[in-house]
């Protein structure tokens, strides 16, 4: 079963990364990969309640892959850590099945530090569902779902709940509807917008432009029927 497990995860890495040439080159030279095993090594130490042994596997493991996995956080499979550099997992994250993250990622909390002893078990981190993409450097806090094939674009800042199968981008991230439903089903790397998905600034920004140039006409109509008024004054 755990050979199996790992032989998911390394077919996941071949499937969405076209650099991946073999299953040598991915158990050798992939952190993402190295960063997977060294969790799933703290893990299980984790749940039998050796607790300083766990974070010291995930410590150990941080310091050869940049990776930082909390050994509490939980795991589906075939997930995948596309270059990986800076991630960051918390300890009561969740992570369904194929999902992706990519470099810089964080999925922290955002409970003060204070009153430890109440944050125990608590839920602080957010929870990724099935085959979810989330692209590089982007930070997703708090006990939020992001939901089924959903995506986050590079660089957005996450606090509120994503619905399945949307893209969200920005900061603070908005929700984006892609005109082609089918097409937001495929992979696609860092989670980018698929063609025909409107940013959500410009759609502000094209709104606000219209209504001012509605007001503008409006004003000049309103000046054209007060300077024909003032004349027809004089006149009379």
């Amino acid at each position: 079963m755990v050979f199996k497990s790992i032989q998911e995860d390394i077919d996941a890495y071949l499937a969405r990364d076209p650099a991946a040439r073999s299953r040598l080159e991915v158990v050798l030279l992939y952190p993402g990969f190295h960063a997977l095993m060294f969790y799933k090594l703290a893990h299980g130490l984790w749940v039998r309640r050796w607790f300083f042994l766990g974070r010291l596997i995930s410590q150990i493991g941080r310091f050869f892959t940049g990776i930082e996995i909390h050994p509490g956080a939980k795991i589906g499979r075939r997930f995948v850590i596309d270059h990986g550099a800076g991630v960051v997992v918390g300890e009561t994250a969740e992570i369904g099945d194929d999902v992706t993250l990519y470099q810089a990622v964080t999925l922290g909390g955002t409970s003060p530090s204070v009153n430890s002893a109440q944050q125990i078990g608590k839920k602080r981190h957010p929870t990724v569902l099935d085959g979810a993409i989330i692209g590089s450097g982007a930070q997703v806090l708090g006990p939020i779902t992001v939901g089924q094939g959903a995506r986050i674009g590079a660089n957005s800042v996450v606090t509120k709940e994503v619905p399945p199968g949307v893209t969200a981008v920005g900061i603070p991230a908005q929700v984006v509807m892609p005109k082609n439903r089918e097409a937001a089903k495929e992979f696609v790397a860092y989670g980018t917008p698929v063609d025909g998905c409107p940013d959500p600034v410009l759609m502000t920004i094209e709104s606000l432009r219209a209504q001012i140039i509605t007001l503008k006409e409006r004003v000049e109509a309103l000046e054209n029927e007060h300077a024909e008024t003032m004349e027809r004054d004089k006149v009379g």
